[in-house]
């Protein structure tokens, strides 16, 4: 729903079309350590209801802002050939960004599984460290590693100048934002690696550009499970975005994308529950972010069928933006056999800057715009408490006058809902909407080992409007970000989860819920662990919990330790309802419809059996969850 422009220059052809109605691995210069990580892998979320929340059942709100690169033909984050990313991403997190949809393509994906990586082009990346190392001249002079330049010295490899490759630039961004308390989700935005890729209608069934491969649904979705393996040990990349805008118009029948209950390869609704298996079965804790399509069958008569020509009067399809039409789910929801616990609709929402839509042609309102295409396109989902949402793509000019007001309605809207969303975009280089940079330098004067080299001069007066929408407290003003330990941001003016939790949640709460105040659990975990790197060797110390070997008590066979819930499996929902049963007995206390079951207290007294269910059983399933302890109880020493 967007153009890409590459630089200053325009890249693509006008890209809003008329629509109808591995671990972590932290890459540094060889001669510094890394920063020190945060490895807990304690920050999974989960679902329930409309809302989100932390393994100890603390909501949360993905407040975040989308950075292309990744999906076009640089195949890395735009910008960097302009800005250091430690000084990007540092402004990011202190201007209260919790979280960053970063899109890709499946042909890249396909590249990096498949050992066709390649170092990022000139073009994509301005990144040195010259000289590599200090020089100590025949005077005895010494030339300070950097001092011819300095940008990006981590996107270059130990000669100082030879650039990184995708895969590692990807890895390198991961690990800076985990430094400065920010998530990540991926979204695949194209079958291919195109600055206009995003125009095609479908997640197969388009060539790559630079491999002599069809992109199928199965190489689409092994590439997101190969990615999901990979880094499930990461929790700063939270989850994925299976497919950016599925789309195309009914009468196109095969070649667009459709909501029902068929297994027809072009069912979005299908593929998407697949896809959303297959990953969770390498990774259960990842969110999946499954974004709708264009067009459905809502308007059909008797005999009416996907493919079916559109008729001038009592039209079988009804329209919306691409990606953003959740009709069809009302009678074909998403449901995993994993369960829905990591499923959150994704709709895309643009003003009349992008396309005059017929909700457009009033003077419209909130009311106008739910009556007239919000509740029954998407918003019922939150508003009826079947699954959370998040907002992928919003965003446009501050034009003063009808898109500044959707994007005034549609932020009021997110924040009365605790809908969460990534605005779009960061980049300047949108080409029907810009971003909230305005542009950048980047003084190489004077920055030798260190960065603060980049000047970015933001769109103050459109960050100014989505600001307001960032989860932050209710007076202080502070940003709140989506890990326990790391703060968001470095100047004081983010916090990281455990510390609105314990300081800030039950004194003036956030702006979420009208300023509600509330208690929260922290997440406490025993043991550390620390991460320190050089080039790209990983090296990781852990202290575990020690414990002694006595057996379990005797006569339990019948007990499955740490199934609270009585599902039949040991997860991080059961620690969320033992918190909740303590927090909240009225609603989750034994033998309420809601709460824990008296099978389910057995289950749950996994630490100092026989005390009944306390804080610390469900810190005793969190640490079995982690692999800190091996078994369930947990034994005593």
């Amino acid at each position: 729903m967007k153009n890409f422009m590459r630089k200053a220059a325009a890249f693509v052809s006008a890209g809003a079309m008329a629509l109808t109605g591995v671990p972590s691995v932290v890459c540094t210069d060889p001669n510094i350590t890394a920063f020190a990580v945060d490895d807990c892998n304690d920050d999974w979320l989960h679902c329930e209801g409309s809302r989100i929340y932390d393994m100890n059942g603390n909501e949360v709100w993905l407040t975040g802002a989308n950075w292309f690169g990744f999906n076009c033909s640089e195949r890395c984050a735009h910008y960097l050939w302009s800005g250091d990313c430690d000084d990007m991403l540092r402004e990011v997190a202190d201007r209260g960004i919790n979280v960053i949809r970063l899109p890709i393509s499946t042909e890249l994906l396909y590249e990096w599984q498949n050992g066709l990586d390649k170092p990022v082009s000139g073009g994509g990346l301005q990144a040195s460290y010259n000289p590599p190392t200090d020089q100590v001249g025949e005077d005895g002079k010494v030339t300070k590693a950097g001092t011819y330049g300095s940008i990006n010295k981590d996107f270059v490899e130990a000669d100082g100048k030879t650039n990184v490759t995708s895969q590692k630039a990807f890895e390198i961004i991961l690990a800076k934002c985990k430094h400065y308390g920010i998530k990540v989700f991926v979204d695949v935005h194209s079958p291919h690696a195109d600055n206009s890729g995003h125009i095609y209608n479908l997640w197969y069934g388009k060539e790559m550009n630079n491999n002599p491969v069809m992109v199928t649904t199965d190489i689409w979705m092994d590439t997101l499970v190969w990615m999901a393996d990979q880094y499930k040990n990461d929790d700063t990349l939270l989850g994925f975005d299976l497919q950016n805008e599925p789309h195309g118009k009914g009468p196109e029948g095969k070649l667009a994308a459709k909501w029902d209950g068929s297994t027809d390869e072009n069912n979005w609704a299908y593929a998407a529950t697949k896809c959303a298996d297959a990953i969770l079965d390498v990774n259960p804790n990842a969110l999946i972010f499954i974004e709708g399509v264009e067009q459905s069958l809502s308007g059909a008569q008797p005999g009416d069928y996907w493919g079916i020509a559109d008729r001038r009067d009592d039209s079988p399809y009804i329209g919306a933006w691409w990606g953003g039409n959740f009709r069809g789910a009302r009678e074909y929801p998403i449901t995993p056999k994993h369960g829905t616990s990591q499923i959150v609709y994704s709709p895309h929402d643009y003003g009349p800057s992008v396309y005059a839509q017929t909700w457009f042609e009033k003077d419209f309102n909130e009311q106008t715009l739910l009556d007239d295409y919000w509740y029954d396109t998407w918003a019922y989902i939150n508003a009826e408490d079947i699954a959370p949402e998040l907002i992928g793509e919003w965003g446009g000019y501050m034009d003063g006058a009808e898109n500044q007001k959707w994007m005034e309605l549609l932020s009021q809207y997110m924040i009365k809902h605790h809908i969460n969303h990534t605005f779009w975009c960061l980049n300047t280089n949108s080409g029907d909407t810009r971003g909230l940079w305005a542009q950048f330098s980047y003084n190489l004067n004077d920055v030798t080992d260190k960065s603060n080299g980049t000047t970015i001069t933001w769109e103050e007066d459109k960050y100014a409007l989505f600001e307001t929408t960032l989860w932050q407290t209710a007076t202080t003003g502070k940003y709140i970000g989506l890990d326990h330990q790391t703060p968001l941001g470095i100047n004081g003016t983010g916090l990281s989860l455990n510390e609105f939790y314990t300081s800030y949640a039950n004194t003036e709460g956030s702006n979420l819920d009208g300023g509600k105040k509330g208690n929260g659990q922290p997440v406490i975990i025993d043991g550390s662990t620390t991460t320190t790197t050089k080039a790209t060797t990983v090296t990781t110390t852990t202290t575990t919990v020690t414990t002694s070997t006595t057996d379990k008590p005797t006569g339990d066979d019948d007990i499955k330790w740490g199934d609270a819930n009585c599902d039949d499996d040991v997860n991080m929902a059961d620690a969320v309802l033992i918190m909740q049963s303590i927090n909240n007995p009225d609603k989750y206390g034994e033998g309420k419809p809601d709460g824990i079951s008296s099978t389910g207290v057995k289950n749950a007294d996994v630490f100092n059996t026989g005390d009944g269910i306390t804080n610390k059983d469900a810190l005793a399933i969190q640490k079995y969850k982690l692999g800190i302890i091996g078994e369930l109880p947990e034994k005593q020493s």
